[in-house]
């Protein structure tokens, strides 16, 4: 098989060879910057916190996979990246740059994937949200018990009739959802991002407002989630509910655990 290109005006063993062993086989961050046609450190910053989100979410252990240190021979703060952390922050970076993309398609190969990089990607994409959704979902919880809710499933069904113009059951029945399983756990990236907006804004809103008691704490989160059905409809011409059922969150989980362990093979055979 031909060998394959991993950065533009690189080979895959300029990557291969920026390796470092010294306790754990580990890339200087600043060096893929370089490779991925960045201008500095701080503009692939995002992808990095990405990454390390990612790594929460799955239950990784970050310090096994991105150490944040400082580099003696550039003098500057720089992070050790493992190489499942260098492909979580590839498949977090810019695909529009040329260079990105074909890194990405370099590092599916090496996991031995066997969707393309885009759905790779955005497999990336949905555990990040799903995970930010967690971590909003117990804030607005402690709001709506600081300001006098009582039924908290009464609620939250509040949203979902605005949004969806059905309950949580009603939705589960749709898309087929095991009765215990949250709806968000089947939902593609876009539909989660649209969901963490409906959360994120209905417990400004409840602060802003200082919205007091059941029925008006009810009564937010419905009509935050009217508007946000009402861009999305505005803005894609589909209504939420329309949307198609994804694969299960959990299963997509196991897959990236399975290609942590793939890329540490690697390693372990060099």
């Amino acid at each position: 098989m031909a060998e394959l290109t991993l950065f533009d005006g690189f080979n895959s063993t300029v990557f291969e060879n920026g390796s470092i062993e010294n306790g754990f086989t580990y890339w200087w961050a600043s060096d893929l910057v370089e490779w991925l046609g960045y201008s500095n450190l701080k503009s692939l910053q995002n992808a990095i916190n990405k990454a390390t989100t990612v790594l929460t979410n799955l239950q990784v252990n970050t310090l096994e996979n991105i150490i944040f240190q400082y580099r003696e021979d550039t003098k500057c703060n720089d992070y050790r990246l493992s190489r499942f952390a260098c492909y979580l922050v590839v498949m977090n970076a810019d695909v529009k740059k040329e260079e990105v993309s074909i890194a990405q398609a370099y590092f599916v190969s090496l996991a031995g994937a066997v969707q393309d990089y885009f759905n790779e990607s955005k497999k990336i994409e949905r555990v990040n949200v799903r995970g930010e959704i967690s971590v909003h979902e117990t804030s607005i919880s402690g709001t709506f018990k600081q300001s006098g809710g009582t039924q908290y499933g009464l609620f939250q069904n509040a949203g979902y009739r605005g949004m969806y113009n059905m309950n949580i059951g009603k939705l589960r029945e749709v898309r087929n959802i095991d009765g215990k399983r949250s709806p968000l756990d089947f939902m593609d990236s876009t539909e989660l991002a649209a969901n963490l907006f409906r959360i994120t804004q209905t417990n400004e809103r409840i602060k802003n407002k200082n919205i007091k008691g059941q029925k008006n704490l009810e009564k937010a989160h419905n009509e935050v989630g009217k508007q946000v059905r009402q861009t999305m409809k505005k803005i894609s011409g589909t209504v939420p509910e329309l949307l198609p059922k994804k694969e299960d969150i959990r299963t997509v989980k196991k897959e990236l655990k399975k290609t942590n362990r793939e890329l540490k093979k690697i390693d372990k055979k060099k």
